[in-house]
């Protein structure tokens, strides 16, 4: 399925106002249709991946439902990794206390056996 560019420039308006919708409502700043990057460089996010438009090439344009398809599943993919990236931290900082704990006591333990 092809789409011409007067469906792309229909789905471009619409994407845009959602996009600008989200990002009034978020309070977040999020330039629309920015490439994936920002102007500061940085890691890929889910909503860059789904955000991202593709410009359309003459009458042979590109097919959006199977780019809306592939940058959902990256994107859903992104989100996964993040999310496993965040609990591995979690799990570190508990390790991390714990094992501060542990010196603590050990120290403790120490200092009470010379007395």
């Amino acid at each position: 399925m092809e789409v011409g560019f007067g469906a792309i420039s229909a789905l471009w308006e619409s994407h845009e106002k959602s996009v600008r919708h989200r990002h009034e409502s978020s309070g977040q700043e999020r330039p629309c249709g920015t490439p994936y990057r920002s102007v500061a460089g940085g890691r890929l996010r889910p909503w860059q991946v789904r955000d991202r438009l593709f410009t359309p090439r003459g009458r042979h344009g590109v097919d959006a439902a199977e780019v809306r398809a592939f940058l959902d599943r990256v994107a859903d993919d992104l989100a996964a990794c993040y999310a496993e990236v965040a609990a591995t931290h979690e799990r570190a900082d508990r390790i991390r206390d714990a094992l501060r704990e542990w010196q603590s006591e050990q120290a403790r333990r120490a200092l009470a056996s010379i007395r």
